[in-house]
């Protein structure tokens, strides 16, 4: 079975201690199409799946959610004129295009935060009831200091070592407001939002509105995998607040269980071009249905997406789906032309392949053993002599497509 480098306590941890795996992962905001950065990350929870059902997970329960209303979806409708729900279902299936083209397995959940809006509003309840709510004007906020273990995920102690100062200026960048009055602390989250002149919104006990984005993840995780479950895992951007946040959610909501939400948190590295993280805020987003559209194979796209370790940050450039396609193009041909190749060569391939993803993932060095499977079929090959793959061949063929993802 795989093992993980746990965010918090950056060890090595096995992915799942049973017969099944449980998974969640933090899924797209939908009002932009899939880029690269998505992809990175979604490609290596595939790997973690293929993984996992080839070292003999019985089952492999893995959701993911979709934010399809939240204020990033509103405004770009609201700028381009377009129905809110249209734009967020377009781009839905738009990204489901994209990771079916680049050969991502389909979560065997994909639920948006509209479909869950009862189980939001169930959590939401419990933590209400375990006095973790109160109100700022009619917002319903979660009061962090319900949560003695808050920080467990990033906070003094753990890898990410944040500091609460810290918490603060990264809550305040990614879509918190510490600075708003009459919050009992600043970390205190958005549970339930106030019914907005112009804004979709929802009966529920806290009156009209909609739900915060932490509690969406909470209740969706908890609710198709159980209040404890194997892995949590998304972009690093979202260690903190989102996962930290989520997690505190069901601590409180479920207490006194002895465990709750995942063992291990997962988190993929940022993407950046010309320079800067890749975000649609700064607008320099290299999309993957620009790249399909302009005639490059798919398999290329992800090679390039493997050459890099899950947890690693690194840039896309043309250099480096130059390289992928050079790695395509050669194990084609070595494949086209294995003929003196062994079974026992194709064997040491499988159980290297298989040995570097089940230590943390390691698709770089997993993509190593094929490249020398390659280069010594293409040394042997004789130009004049083409009998096709043999046995051998074939079962790298087949190590590559279950194991990688990658069709050849």
């Amino acid at each position: 079975m795989p093992r993980l480098r746990d965010t918090a306590s950056g060890e090595l941890i096995p992915a799942t201690t049973g017969p099944a795996a449980t998974i969640y992962v933090c899924g797209i905001t939908p009002y932009d199409a899939t880029h690269i950065g998505h992809a990175a990350t979604y490609t290596a929870w595939d790997l973690l799946v293929r993984t996992l059902l080839d070292a003999g997970a019985a089952r492999v329960t893995y959701v993911q959610n979709v934010t399809d209303v939240d204020d990033p979806l509103l405004e770009r409708a609201d700028r381009d004129g377009e129905d809110w729900r249209e734009l967020a279902m377009r781009e839905t299936e738009r990204y489901r295009a994209d990771m079916e083209a680049l050969r991502v397995l389909p979560p065997t959940h994909l639920i948006g935060a509209v479909e869950a809006l009862p189980i939001i509003e169930r959590i939401s309840a419990r933590l209400a009831d375990r006095g973790a709510l109160y109100y700022v004007d009619e917002d319903v906020y979660f009061a962090k200091s319900a949560d003695p273990a808050f920080g467990a995920l990033s906070g003094p102690g753990t890898v990410s070592d944040y500091s609460p100062a810290e918490m603060v200026e990264l809550f305040a960048q990614r879509g918190g407001d510490p600075a708003r009055p009459g919050k009992k602390d600043p970390l205190d989250c958005l549970v339930w939002r106030a019914e907005r002149p112009g804004e979709p919104a929802w009966e529920s006990q806290f009156g009209r509105g909609r739900p915060g984005w932490h509690v969406e993840c909470a209740a969706i995780a908890s609710e198709y995998l159980g209040v404890a479950f194997d892995v949590q895992a998304g972009g690093s951007d979202l260690v903190f607040p989102h996962h930290e946040m989520s997690a505190s959610h069901a601590r409180v909501a479920f207490a006194p269980a002895a465990h709750v939400f995942a063992r291990v948190y997962s988190h993929a590295g940022m993407v950046s071009y010309l320079g800067e993280k890749m975000s649609k805020s700064l607008g320099n987003l290299v999309f993957v249905g620009r790249l399909l559209a302009d005639g490059v194979d798919p398999m290329a796209i992800r090679l390039a997406l493997l050459a890099h370790h899950y947890s690693s940050d690194w840039e896309w450039t043309d250099d480096v789906l130059a390289e992928a396609n050079a790695r395509l193009a050669r194990w084609r041909a070595a494949l086209d032309g294995a003929d003196t190749d062994t079974a026992a060569d194709a064997e040491a391939v499988l159980a290297g392949v298989r040995a570097a993803l089940s230590d943390d993932l390691d698709a770089p060095r997993a993509l190593a053993v094929i490249d020398a499977w390659a280069d010594a079929a293409l040394a042997k090959a004789s130009p004049s002599v083409r009998p096709g793959p043999g046995p051998g061949a074939r079962l790298v063929r087949q190590t590559a497509d279950a194991l990688l993802g990658i069709s050849l």
